[in-house]
């Protein structure tokens, strides 16, 4: 089975889904929007205008069985290719964006593709069409509980600090890096509210296991997928009650969901005070990067047998030639 995949540009749960893609022998290319992207300097529409030719020249030089486009921005081009089925991933910022236009856009690509997949209930909750839900994996072999001394050790962290993990740009307005230190200025403690930028996917379960806990305080989430690997570590979580959040971490042990600063602020001092470790990592059971890659697989298959293709006869076997197929990212 040959999949194309569109994106605007790449994510690590993206990244994770073409690999567990590959490893069921699914031979996956990936085409991206062109020219460079930055939160203070966002693609052009002369970039977009330049995707659709790149788009239709893919299709009609190779023999794809499907297009699967992620992020709502790319729907129209997977749709405006004649020939192909297109499965729709929606990643969240866009169905739920505050954008009206964006968000037009995405409900759009799921009212019209021959398949919608979202990542959470949250989002299923926002989408009136027919859709399947599969959540975002998680490398549950990469994050999991590490002593926090060795945690800390390996990241260059003092070891008498009280750190919160506020693991995103604190410039991107929708995370609201300002209400955290609002609300960690506002416990009873002797907390720092610590960033990171730059940091590689692989070290990242080190950075949470060396914090105190996990500090989100999104606007707005259809995960935050940081949720469930600090969950998957082990490290409580204090966090506004976006996405899924409360379904996945809500009354278990040092994790606090809520909406008031106060109680937010609270549950700084509580998780602080308490034993330093969650049980949130039984939460997150049977959401493996193996059963996300199993679902995609059957929901391809679905779409080509209604197409009238009989997708057993697709071959998932992978060979050792294949040329690599990351383009534009």
């Amino acid at each position: 089975m040959h999949v194309l995949h569109l994106i605007t540009t790449t994510r690590s749960f993206f990244e994770q889904q073409i690999s567990v893609l590959e490893n069921r022998g699914i031979d996956c290319t990936v085409v991206g929007v062109p020219g460079d992207y930055t939160a203070e300097s966002p693609r052009t529409p002369i970039d977009y205008l330049r995707f659709h030719p790149k788009v239709l020249s893919h299709v009609w030089a190779d023999d794809y069985d499907l297009v699967h486009g992620h992020y709502g921005l790319v729907a129209p081009f997977a749709l405006a290719q004649p020939t192909r089925p297109v499965v729709m991933s929606l990643w969240g910022t866009d169905l739920m964006s505050d954008m009206g236009w964006l968000e037009t856009i995405s409900r759009y690509g799921a009212r019209f593709a021959d398949a919608t997949i979202v990542p959470s209930p949250a989002m299923s909750r926002e989408l009136d069409v027919d859709h399947v839900e599969i959540p975002f994996g998680i490398d549950t072999e990469l994050f999991r509980p590490i002593p926090r001394e060795e945690a800390r050790e390996r990241v260059g962290w003092d070891e008498d600090e009280r750190i919160a993990l506020f693991p995103y740009d604190p410039d991107r307005s929708e995370k609201d890096y300002p209400r955290a230190e609002r609300v960690a200025d506002r416990a009873d403690a002797d907390l720092e509210v610590r960033t990171i930028e730059g940091v590689p996917y692989e070290e990242m379960p080190y950075y949470m296991n060396a914090s105190d806990l996990l500090l989100v305080t999104s606007k707005r989430e259809a995960g935050p997928m940081a949720v469930k690997e600090a969950a998957a570590c082990n490290v409580p979580v204090v966090s506004t009650d976006v996405g899924f959040v409360d379904e996945t971490i809500g009354g278990l042990e040092n994790c606090v969901v809520s909406d008031d600063d106060r109680e937010l602020a609270a549950g700084l001092e509580s998780v602080l005070a308490g034993s330093g470790r969650s049980n949130a990592r039984e939460a997150i059971d049977g959401l493996s990067l193996e059963s996300m890659g199993d679902r995609l697989v059957e929901c391809y298959r679905e779409v080509l047998e209604d197409r009238g293709r009989d997708a057993t006869e697709l071959s998932l076997e992978r060979t050792d030639d294949r040329e690599e197929t990351y383009h534009g990212i």
